[in-house]
């Protein structure tokens, strides 16, 4: 999909306007503490440009799936109120509400380069204790009462750009004029860049669990790509298909038919691993080092050195890397090797002049925890937004924004 003819933050006048702002403030909690404040830190050059020139912003964010009143009490906004704060070093006024006289009230007193927060727009999602999902519906009168609050709209959050939600899809089809935000033309710009115009060779990396979650990736960059390199759980539905043994690892059997045919078609493309990093049950021991064939009572938990040598040595030739998923259960401290050297391999071609994208998810996790974030050259926000991307669907979020 090309979003290049989208309105972008920059062709509004914002100025003592109410803009409406769709950020991603979807941040892990812990006790009521951001353990990860990445989105957050995202969402700051739209708020600022905002900011500089006059504008009374008003965001929206959801935080984390409610369905019970008793999801309300550990997940609301207010925390975020208090990080937005000490970043910005501005004041955030906060609504502990979604709609009603105090929201209203709120906005109609708003001046220029002043600040509300509203409550997680998916408490919308029940009430009286019933699931309604109004927000994750896109419930039309929800849509019309937001858009109503504000002059313009700013969709700011490629993390939701896939979801057809009250906030984003809603409010920018029921307000006069509505534009991307910094971070999602962003977003657009650089896995356009990555994906639909590559410098060559291109490589992408794909693992996770099952073949199942990738089959549209698979099937819409086979003709893109130079070669992809598969790891995680679904290298083993991939063995499966070529015959091999596979021991008790991860299988998915309805895919195993797929899996020929994506080889079949792939003519060569697609790279498998060679060995697997094993043990007997799931559990962080010292892995067993097993070739193709897995013996029976073991079960693939990571690549094996050998296929990180043969990794390395495709990466390290490769102009453009897109990487999603990790190589295996990268939180196991001994089954971490393969996606801390494939991260390692990847972040080295940014450095040689190469393009590096990761795509959101598991993989960015990993590569900031793993202390790369500043080697690639885009860390995805939006895990599930970039792999519909990488799939070649319309993201409905950014689809429903004005055009130029």
């Amino acid at each position: 999909m090309n979003y290049n003819s989208k309105k972008t933050l920059k062709d509004l006048v914002v100025s003592s306007k109410k803009v409406l702002v769709r950020v991603d403030f979807n941040v892990p909690l812990k006790d009521g503490v951001i353990t990860d404040d990445n989105r957050i830190q995202a969402a700051i050059p739209t708020i600022k440009y905002l900011l500089e020139n006059n504008a009374k912003v008003i965001l929206f964010s959801h935080l984390s799936r409610i369905k019970s009143e008793e999801d309300k009490k550990s997940k609301s906004l207010a925390p975020v109120a208090k990080r937005l704060e000490e970043i910005l070093k501005h004041k955030i006024i906060f609504i502990n509400e979604t709609r009603g006289a105090k929201l209203e009230n709120a906005v109609s007193e708003l001046k220029e380069k002043e600040i509300i927060l509203v409550e997680n727009t998916r408490f919308e999602d029940v009430a009286n204790g019933e699931v309604v999902k109004l927000e994750s519906k896109n419930d039309s009168g929800l849509s019309k009462y937001w858009a109503s609050l504000g002059d313009v709209f700013v969709n700011d959050a490629f993390g939701t750009a896939h979801r057809a939600h009250a906030s984003n899809v809603g409010i920018s089809s029921n307000i006069g004029e509505s534009a991307l935000g910094l971070l999602v033309e962003s977003e657009i710009k650089m896995l356009g860049k990555g994906i639909d115009t590559p410098q060559r060779p291109f490589v992408a990396i794909l693992g996770g669990a099952k073949v199942s979650d990738k089959i549209g990736v698979i099937d819409h960059l086979l003709s893109k790509v130079d070669k992809i390199i598969i790891g995680g759980g679904m290298t083993y539905t991939f063995h499966k298909a070529q015959g091999l043994e596979i021991g008790s690892s991860l299988l998915e059997i309805d895919k195993v038919e797929l899996a020929k045919e994506f080889l079949a078609k792939a003519n060569g493309k697609i790279i498998l691993p060679v060995d697997s990093a094993c043990a007997s049950s799931y559990a962080d021991v010292t892995p067993t080092i097993v070739g193709e064939n897995i013996p029976e009572g073991m079960m693939g938990l990571d690549i094996g050195p050998k296929t990180i040598e043969l990794y390395k040595n495709i990466l390290k030739d490769s102009k453009t890397v897109v990487w999603n998923g990790p190589m295996g259960v990268s939180e196991f401290e001994n089954f971490k090797a393969g996606t801390v050297a494939v991260c390692e391999a990847s972040a080295k071609r940014k450095a040689d002049g190469g393009f590096t994208l990761i795509g959101g998810g598991d993989s960015a996790a990993a590569a900031i925890k793993l202390g790369f974030k500043d080697d690639f050259s885009w860390i995805s926000t939006g895990g599930g937004a970039s792999l519909e991307y990488m799939e070649g669907k319309e993201l409905v979020g950014i689809a429903a924004i004005q055009n130029k």
